[in-house]
């Protein structure tokens, strides 16, 4: 995901799950798309450049097993808080409970599972 309209439409219109270092927000953007979209928000509170973009790197690569049961057409925004810089395998655990709350919050919204 790329053009901040994307991420605007995935938080304001989706639904959002959060734990003590992510919050996780989906959108059901297109059944018909191929794919699923995700995107990564680490702000400047989390550390600085160095530490932002390891954390972005280890959200990526915490996410890839997450992806393939999402349902097709999904957009997916990752937000890292603070804690995350600090965080050890905890950030594994906070970022799949709050994807999986997120998706049965977005099968309950659309009606649509994985």
């Amino acid at each position: 995901m790329r053009s901040a309209s994307e991420f605007r439409r995935t938080i304001r219109s989706g639904v959002r799950a959060g734990r003590s270092s992510v919050v996780v927000s989906a959108y059901r953007a297109d059944p018909q798309a191929d794919g699923v979209r995700v995107g990564f928000v680490v702000s400047k509170a989390v550390g600085n450049a160095v530490t932002r973009n390891r954390v972005k790197r280890r959200l990526r690569h915490l996410c890839r097993p997450l992806v393939e049961p999402t349902p097709q057409g999904t957009w997916v925004v990752v937000r890292a808080l603070p804690p995350a810089a600090d965080a050890g395998p905890e950030l594994a655990d906070d970022l799949a409970g709050a994807w999986r709350t997120c998706l049965k919050r977005l099968a309950q919204r659309t009606g649509v599972t994985a």
